[in-house]
């Protein structure tokens, strides 16, 4: 027997036949952002998105490549420039049309969820002062977006911190960013738009996005084994999890970025520990291929990248890359910088 359970948001909307599925009728939605769950008595589900509307970002990592700096504070609220590096993360989510935003946090991590807090006490201080420019510093406590915020109990990997948004996102696809990374110079990325779009025209299961690295790096990164491995968007068929740069599938890392569909929390329950105990979200990813799921991955484009700040050499690089380009004092900034060059 056959069970239909829309979740229907505003308008109503129009019924439109397109390709059956083993004699069984589906609908194609006008509205952008909805979100129908088709249950078929064996457990099979068919989803139909439009715009992703719901984000899981974990930042309950140790940040252990980056001690001493992060000894008593997250890594996630280290400074990029004027800007702590989940803010970034935060307004590219809010950018792309992302309305909800929950942060998998750990112990330790709660002056992420004061930095997004209002204040009303530096409000009315700045505002009594006068100090208007100091007031739109804080433009992002208006974004819109939702913000919420749940808790990893044991540090178990990504895998385990994405399974603690399971009944956040419920039943719709979701996009998942990770804490410290931040797509594009100053965060300016569209591409998490671009793979919802993709998403739903290709009914992927899950979509990644990548770019090349030196095959030297590839240690550092989930890499993908393209199924073509052409073009902006293509099928791939395999992750491997940090592999030796001899034994790396491809060059194409993972980004940061990914849009899952609900079934991605089944496969996580079912990954094995690894020798560290921790749950790897490529493995997850790995049993959606070889079910033959649509995994798809998407290369970031033509210059953007990301910008990895998990351990000191790419957080200079980052930093100083940011500064260069600030608005206010990325020109005095450079002066500076090519004076202490010289000098050495």
């Amino acid at each position: 027997m056959l069970e239909t359970r829309p979740a229907v948001l505003g308008e109503p909307f129009l019924e439109e036949p397109i390709q059956p599925l083993s004699g069984i009728r589906a609908f194609r939605l006008d509205m952008q952002s909805l979100t129908m769950l088709t249950t078929f008595s064996g457990g099979a589900s068919l989803y139909i998105q439009g715009v992703i509307k719901c984000a899981i970002v974990p930042v309950a990592g140790f940040g252990t490549r980056l001690i001493p700096a992060t000894k008593s504070q997250p890594k996630e609220m280290l400074p990029v420039a004027r800007k702590p590096i989940v803010q970034y993360v935060a307004e590219e989510l809010a950018a792309n049309s992302i309305e909800e935003i929950l942060l998998v946090t750990g112990r330790n991590k709660t002056s992420i969820e004061d930095h997004f807090d209002y204040d009303p006490e530096l409000m009315r201080m700045l505002k009594a002062g006068k100090k208007h420019e100091l007031m739109r510093e804080l433009d992002f406590q208006e974004l819109q977006a939702h913000f919420y915020y749940t808790r990893q109990k044991v540090q178990r990997g990504l895998g385990d911190a994405v399974l603690c948004g399971e009944s956040f996102a419920g039943e719709r696809p979701f996009a998942v960013a990770l804490g410290d990374s931040i797509l594009g110079l100053n965060g300016n990325s569209r591409s998490l738009s671009r793979m919802s779009e993709l998403f739903a025209a290709r009914h992927a299961t899950c979509i990644l996005a990548v770019e090349e690295v030196p095959r030297e790096q590839t240690a550092n990164y989930g890499i993908v084994e393209p199924d073509d491995g052409e073009g902006e968007c293509f099928r791939i068929r395999n992750v491997v999890e940090k592999p030796r740069p001899e034994e790396a599938p491809s060059r194409l890392a993972i980004a940061g970025r990914y849009i899952f569909s609900p079934v991605i929390f089944d496969m996580i329950r079912r990954v094995e520990p690894d020798s560290r105990g921790e749950i790897q979200l490529t493995d997850a990813i790995r049993g959606l291929c070889e079910e033959g799921k649509r995994v798809l991955a998407y290369r970031l484009p033509e210059g953007e990248r990301r910008y990895d700040v998990g351990n000191f050499p790419s957080y200079f690089q980052t930093f100083v890359e940011f500064a260069l380009a600030d608005p206010v004092y990325g020109k005095d900034f450079r002066r500076t910088l090519e004076r202490l060059l010289q000098a050495k």
